[in-house]
């Protein structure tokens, strides 16, 4: 296998290669949900292929291979037959010509140590991550090539509104993959192309990145308005001022603007700060309601990305010279530097200055 064969019969249409192995790393909610999504894509394009999902635990893994569902994350939500899983890294990573990562940001570089041992020379991987690692401040696609010596062209990112349970139940959405190699991107995008779930195509693997990291960190800050009993106003401005904030940083780093306005940018940032089904934002409701975030983490049986990736994207910023004042605020409450109830009058706190600044 090598990139070519990956990148071949790229039209959407075309359904997944005959014969692929791909491997899932993590069998959360958004993982199995994927797995769930390329064994759909399959089936409908008649072309058979592989899936294993890596779990931590060993019931889960079981569950899945036995009963094609994993009830701890999807409910009673049927996978397909095609999907099996294991909790040896080694056996879903061996020969598979694509994986797929899902683990916490904060992990992955942890996990990829033993991707490595065993991973195809060619193998493309696939980040459904939407994290900064903290103290490197890298993004996950800076920290696949680093930790396994991958060139662009062999890592894509999946991103967009991509809350699980929906996308597992099969109402239709829209997400993006974005490959410095276009081939590449295509042909990720004929793998998960499906009758609910359509994948759009780009090379700005920069700012997609960017957009799925600080939308969870702007959706902690939504949340926080629910807990506060803050109105639609207050959050329609945090929303709007975050997109501001993340299309900032993301073009001091290379970013393209119009991913801002699509899918990955706008399209997911709205999913995440409105919808109940947001692990973020039901994490900032509870640090709204006076939990604090030792608490939280407690309540909560799912990571929170905005919760640990919060520090890396201020750190990135200051770094950049870019203004942040809401991703600040929410890293403050975090750390409990400040006050849950004094954030109100410190979310849009700027200088006075035209909109488009």
């Amino acid at each position: 296998m090598n990139v070519q064969n990956i990148a071949r019969q790229a039209e959407p249409s075309s359904g997944a290669q005959h014969g692929a192995r791909i491997a899932v790393l993590g069998a959360g909610s958004w993982g199995t949900t994927f797995a769930k999504v390329l064994g759909d894509a399959a089936r409908s394009s008649g072309s058979p292929i592989e899936v294993v999902l890596w779990a931590r635990r060993e019931e889960v893994a079981r569950e899945i291979t036995g009963n094609h569902t994993n009830t701890s994350y999807l409910g009673g939500v049927p996978l397909p037959e095609c999907v099996r899983a294991t909790t040896d890294i080694a056996e879903a990573v061996t020969d598979a010509e694509v994986v797929v990562l899902a683990v916490p940001a904060q992990s992955l570089r942890s996990h990829l140590t033993a991707v490595g041992e065993v991973l195809d020379d060619e193998a493309v991987l696939v980040s459904l991550i939407k994290g900064l690692e903290r103290g490197t401040d890298m993004r996950m696609s800076e920290v696949i090539a680093e930790e396994l010596g991958v060139g662009p062209a062999r890592v894509a990112v999946v991103s967009g509104p991509n809350l699980a349970m929906e996308i597992a139940r099969e109402e239709p959405t829209a997400s993006v993959v974005a490959c410095a190699e276009v081939s590449v991107a295509e042909r990720i995008a004929a793998l998960c192309n499906n009758a609910y779930f359509r994948p759009y195509t780009n090379t700005d693997v920069v700012g997609v990145e960017i957009a799925g990291i600080v939308k969870n960190v702007i959706a902690l800050a939504v949340g926080i308005c629910d807990g506060q009993r803050l109105g639609d106003n207050s959050k329609a401005s945090v929303i709007t001022r975050g997109l501001a904030e993340t299309t900032r940083l993301a073009s001091v780093l290379g970013g393209q603007l119009e991913t801002f306005s699509g899918l990955a940018g706008l399209g997911d940032l709205v999913a995440t700060c409105a919808s109940p089904l947001s692990r973020n934002r039901s994490a900032g409701r509870l640090l709204g309601d006076g939990l604090t975030a030792e608490q939280v983490t407690a309540e909560l049986t799912q990571t929170a990305e905005g919760m640990k990736s919060g520090s890396a994207v201020v750190d990135l910023a200051r770094r950049h010279g870019v203004e942040m004042p809401i991703s600040e605020a929410v890293v403050a409450v975090l750390e409990g530097t400040l006050a849950v109830d004094r954030i109100a009058s410190l979310l849009l706190a700027r200088d006075l200055k035209a909109e488009g600044k």
